[in-house]
């Protein structure tokens, strides 16, 4: 089993508004990645658990929401390992433009 994707986004929004954000974000994300699909996106309290479709590809994880950061833990499979430096800049600058206070 290969090590865990892990990507930590400092945010000032308290943990409501970030998990209001993010709780329209990853299918917004997707929507905009023509090679990924979300299968599932499940909430309990403040953890998101999900599983996403890339390339043929499931990929799953979870996305912890705490008042000062979001840290997401993502297991990929040896074919998406390949893309994990391009997928962690992905998510951090995604993640850091949801997270943005606007």
């Amino acid at each position: 089993m290969s090590a865990p994707l892990i990507v930590s986004i400092p945010h000032s929004l308290g943990r409501e508004e970030a998990m209001r954000r993010l709780k329209t974000g990853l299918s917004r994300a997707a929507a905009n990645v023509r090679v990924m699909s979300v299968e599932e996106e499940r909430w309990d309290g403040n953890r998101m658990s999900f599983r996403v479709r890339a390339l043929g590809q499931v990929a799953a994880g979870y996305v912890d929401v705490e008042d000062s950061h979001v840290r997401l833990e993502v297991t990929l499979p040896w074919l998406l390992q390949r893309f994990a430096e391009v997928a962690q800049a992905a998510i951090q600058k995604s993640g850091q433009l949801l997270l943005t206070k606007r």
